[in-house]
């Protein structure tokens, strides 16, 4: 989409007996249709008659790339920017134009601008823009001001507007300015769109292309149209200037898109120059000739001699020995650039390139390749780099920017032109070396203008390696040509440091006291050592004094702590921060001295971490611009922050380090925690140091498990050590944190005890697990035990019963026997038992069994006739008999009195108290001699505190005991209930301890009070 011709001055390499100008003409048309999905219609030449083709680039860019530097010094705060018409695509090829150091400037091309000549639309032009720090303004050059011209048509030289009005030259929509150079004070531009009209009896033209020359700063302008009568050649379409001043033109449609490669010096072009002739002949002009079919230049490389040019159809570059031309693909050789270290290498953009996205499609980043040459025109690919943004036309321009940082290495620019978060457009700075390029830029330079109607595209062209300003480092300028600017951006001189920091002894030792600190209205001994630091500034072109911001930090790890204790402190300050303002001349270093001092060892628990004392540097952001108006930077190798440690003596041998060895036992006065209780626990330890050195900040950490609380120190004991102990939680995580001493010395054997409660236990988990460790100053676990308690049940049943009525007399009052009774009244008298089973604690306990055994009939004949069964709480009865299997109507309202509630217990039944000699004479009906009905009732959850209530309705059988049973019975009437309590689950592991938990139930199946009824005839 955009041609780019790049020339690079000779440069002479360390070790190197040759030197090499590189120049670059690349024509290609493959990338056509490509340029017109980006741009509109209006963008395309309209001459008339001719066919139009846009712009595109596919120069070959070629640079002498010299080691590593770091481009990282242009700057990006206040560049210049020069603007032009709207529309006008100004910044479409900018250029140096740099003839003398008293006059510096800029040329800058808008293709589509409108001029002063008559009738011609969109002729082009190029604007002159002289540079000063305070001065950004243009101004046209008028390279031609002829309007529509006419000829006669045996092309002799006659005056405009006779002899048939015959036009034989298009050159509206011609795109001049579109390609740029310099070189001394004669500047190149071309028109590649530029028409011809070959035969006078066609209306049609050719695209032939044509280019002028400004001489002598501007007082002679000559045309340059090699390529009339070459068919549609667009010569022009690339060009450049070699080292001794010769122009080289491209015309990529010459030979039916063969293309062609034009070279002239440069005087004979002037001299051969008659205004008013369209047909020249240059002395010494040299150019390609038609390639045999079999020389496809799309795919084949032929190289051939001509003079001094080497050559492959369509393709040209030049040096001071020779001039290379490359034929590659053209969506691969979109930019070619030759980098010059012990031998030439390339640079190859490919800004269409394609990788696989995340979903499997392809996606257009861009790359561009880097072939070192090993031997003559032998080419390794050593690097690949490769574009983030999709359709960002990464590797779309390649520039040389000279040596940025003046250590004898280029650097290189590549464009992104639509990159960026808004398609602003991207700068890539990338850093040559010994081995080539680096493959990660260090620097990217961000367009100011976000994508609109059409993109800026920042980057579209890119010109560097040429010192504009005078300061001894090389400059950029970067054309966008989407919104009609070219910026330039001037490199800052480079400041390289060497700075030293120094501290004597490293070791402190707390027992020597060396020097004296204030403290208020007294001084109190310290142990103190010596500080020092130096800084040496060196750079090319920088002012005579340079200012520093200098800032010494002392325990530098302890100020990024939260409430951290700065061990070190200045004497003079007795802060933890010096900082001043240093000015050092170039060339030359400065030093300064002072002490510092540790504080006392109680103000403090690390002993063992070394002290890290740092020095760091800047440049002073307030200083002075410099005589260019710009300030240094500083060198970004060079590390602006050095660090010494220190080291606090331990006592622990030579080397200073000590080895403890720390065991930990733990014992509890309990095994057992029970649901439902407060469960108190102590828990008491002993921890010992057995090893040949202290342990510093050690510790006992405890993690509690989630159902335990913390209580307290152990203080019923006079032999257990009375320990500080700090209660946090950080994560959900609860734990104490108790000092055992700093250092805990070798030898040390302590015993205390802590304090707890389990009152959160749960039946899913066996076991409560306590944690206890044993840490030093650096966290690391030293020992570690640990304390289990079983987690078990224990449950203590209340059961009560009660009968209303409690006695029955027959024969009963107002009762018929009925053959087919109907309500349960015919029955005979009715009975209720009310049956309650009470949770007293501590535990919980839920699957209880409770079961009711009832006297039903015994040598056949019917006892009851049982009516209804209802619950209170988590009850759930099934039986093995028919409740009122009669279908009798029932009693709508009971006259019954309710049962009679134990004091205290809420609905606690009360049971009836019989005494045993007043029953010796009465038979018991059991199940045992008599025929009874069953009900079995599950009973759910239970806590502590919490009842089942169970009540039975019936009906006793008056028949049976009027017709068989009145002569001799008068019976005491037992119930029996039963309660069988089946654990079905295990209780539950408590996550830090290792008591099992088993149920206290006793007997597991327990016979329950009996519900009496009297019966008396």
């Amino acid at each position: 989409m955009q041609f780019r011709e790049i020339q690079q001055p000779p440069h002479k390499v360390k070790g190197s007996k040759k030197t090499t100008t590189k120049v670059v003409i690349k024509t290609n048309r493959i990338l056509m249709d490509s340029f017109r999905n980006m741009c509109s219609e209006r963008n395309r030449s309209r001459a008339p008659g001719k066919v139009n083709y846009p712009l595109l680039s596919t120069g070959v860019c070629l640079i002498i790339l010299i080691p590593m530097c770091a481009a990282f010094n242009l700057d990006v705060e206040n560049p210049a920017v020069y603007s032009g018409p709207n529309g006008s695509y100004f910044g479409y090829s900018v250029e140096f134009y740099l003839t003398n150091s008293s006059s510096v400037s800029v040329v800058i091309g808008a293709p589509k601008a409108n001029t002063s000549q008559l009738n011609i639309t969109e002729g082009g032009s190029v604007y002159y823009c002289p540079w000063s720090i305070n001065e950004s303004e243009c101004h046209n050059i008028e390279f031609d001001s002829q309007g529509k011209p006419c000829h006669w048509q045996t092309m002799i030289n006659v005056e405009p507007h006779c002899l048939n009005n015959y036009q034989a030259e298009f050159k509206s929509h011609q795109w001049f300015g579109a390609t740029i150079r310099s070189h001394g004070d004669t500047i190149l531009a071309c028109a590649p769109l530029y028409s011809w009209r070959t035969k006078a009896d066609t209306p049609q033209s050719d695209t032939t292309g044509t280019c002028y020359l400004s001489v002598k700063n501007f007082t002679k302008f000559v045309e340059y149209a090699p390529c009339r009568g070459q068919g549609y050649c667009q010569g022009g379409f690339s060009a450049d200037f070699t080292k001794d001043g010769r122009v080289v033109l491209g015309g990529p449609g010459s030979f039916f898109w063969q293309g062609q490669v034009i070279s002239a010096a440069k005087e004979e072009i002037i001299k051969a120059y008659y205004p008013g002739y369209f047909m020249q002949s240059v002395e010494g002009q040299i150019q390609t000739r038609q390639a045999d079919i079999k020389y496809d230049d799309s795919f084949h490389l032929d190289f051939g001699t001509i003079n001094d040019l080497l050559v492959t159809p369509g393709r040209v570059s030049s040096s001071a020995e020779k001039l290379f031309v490359f034929s590659l693909l053209a969506a691969f050789d979109k930019v070619l650039l030759p980098l010059f270290l012990s031998m030439t290498d390339v640079l190859v953009g490919a800004p269409m390139y394609m990788i696989r996205g995340s979903d499997g499609r392809l996606e257009e980043v861009g790359r561009v390749y880097v072939y070192l040459q090993r031997g003559n025109l032998s080419l390794e690919s050593t690097l690949n780099l490769t574009g983030t943004q999709v359709f960002g036309r990464f590797g779309n321009t390649i520039a040389p920017l000279g040596d940025l940082n003046q250590d004898g290495y280029d650097d290189v620019a590549i464009s992104c032109p639509f990159g960026g978060e808004n398609q602003q457009g991207l700068v890539l700075i990338y850093n040559g070396y010994a081995g080539g390029l680096k493959d990660t830029p260090s620097q990217v330079i961000v367009g100011q203008w976000a994508s609109g109607i059409m993109p800026a595209s920042f980057g579209f062209a890119v010109r560097g390696a040429k010192d504009l300003d005078m300061n001894g480092y090389p400059d950029l300028i970067v054309g966008a040509f989407g919104v009609d600017k070219a910026i330039l951006y001037r490199s800052r001189p480079i400041v390289t440091v060497n700075a030293s920091l120094n501290v004597n002894p490293t070791m402190i030792n707390p027992e020597e006291k060396t020097c004296s600190v204030n403290n208020g209205n007294t001084t109190i001994p310290a142990s103190c050592v010596n500080l020092s630091f130096c800084l040496a500034a060196d750079g090319k072109y920088l002012p005579d004094n340079l200012s520093f911001q200098i800032e010494v930090l002392l325990d530098r790890v302890k100020h990024k702590q939260k409430g951290g204790v700065k061990r070190a402190l200045f004497v003079d300050s007795q802060q933890a921060l010096l900082q001043r303002t240093v000015r050092v001349r170039n060339g030359e270093a400065v030093c300064h001295q002072t002490r510092i001092y540790l504080r006392d060892d109680k103000e403090f628990r690390d002993k063992l971490s070394p002290i890290a004392i740092s020095l760091n540097f800047s440049l002073d952001p307030k200083a002075e611009f410099d005589s260019h108006n710009l300030r240094p930077i500083l060198n970004y190798q060079t590390s602006e922050i050095i660090e010494r440690k220190a080291q606090i003596l331990l006592g622990c041998g030579e080397d200073n380090i000590c080895v403890p060895d720390l065991k930990l036992a733990v014992h509890g006065d309990r095994k057992e925690v029970y649901l439902g209780d407060d469960n108190s626990l102590t828990l008491t330890f002993n921890a010992r140091n057995v090893g040949e050195g202290g342990a510093y900040e050690a510790e006992l950490y405890v993690v509690l498990p989630p159902e335990a609380d913390y209580s307290g120190i152990a203080r019923n004991n006079e032999t257990l050590t009375q320990l500080t102990c700090s209660y946090e939680t950080e994560n959900q995580t609860r734990y104490l944190s108790c000092d055992l001493g700093n250092p805990m010395k070798s030898g040390t054997s302590l015993w205390a005890g802590l304090r707890f409660t389990v009152p959160r236990l749960k039946d899913t988990r066996k076991t409560v697990q306590f944690e206890l460790q044993i840490r030093r100053y650096d966290s690391s676990l030293a020992f570690l035990d640990m304390y289990l308690c079983a987690t078990d049940k224990t449950v203590e049943f209340l059961t009560c019963s009660v009968s209303r009525p409690d006695k029955v007399v027959f024969p009963p009052s107002n009762w018929k026997s009925s053959k087919s009774p109907r309500v349960e009244q015919d029955i005979g008298p009715a009975v209720q038992h009310v049956y309650e089973l009470v949770n007293k604690g501590p535990s919980g306990v839920s699957h209880t069994v409770l079961q009711l055994s009832c006297p039903l009939r015994v040598q056949g004949q019917d006892l009851l006739y049982p009516l209804e069964i209802s619950t209170e709480g988590p009850v759930n009865c099934t039986t093995n008999y028919s409740i009122n299997s009669l279908q009798l109507k029932l009693q709508q309202s009971s006259t019954e009195q309710p049962p009679i509630l134990v004091s205290g217990q809420g609905h606690h039944i009360a049971r009836r108290d019989v005494q045993r000699d007043q029953l010796a004479e009465h038979t018991n009906l059991s199940c045992s001699n008599v025929e009874c009905w069953t009900l079995r009732c599950n009973v759910g959850l239970l806590e502590k505190g919490t009842s089942a209530i169970l009540k039975v309705r019936s009906r006793i059988r008056a028949e049976t005991f009027m017709e068989v049973w009145a002569i001799w019975i008068t019976h005491y009437f037992p119930w029996l209930l039963n309660i069988s309590m089946q654990r079905i689950e295990k209780l539950l592991i408590c996550f830090l301890c290792m008591s099992r938990l088993r149920c206290r139930c006793r007997p597991s199946y327990q016979p329950i009070r009996v519900a009496y009824v009297n019966i008396f005839t």
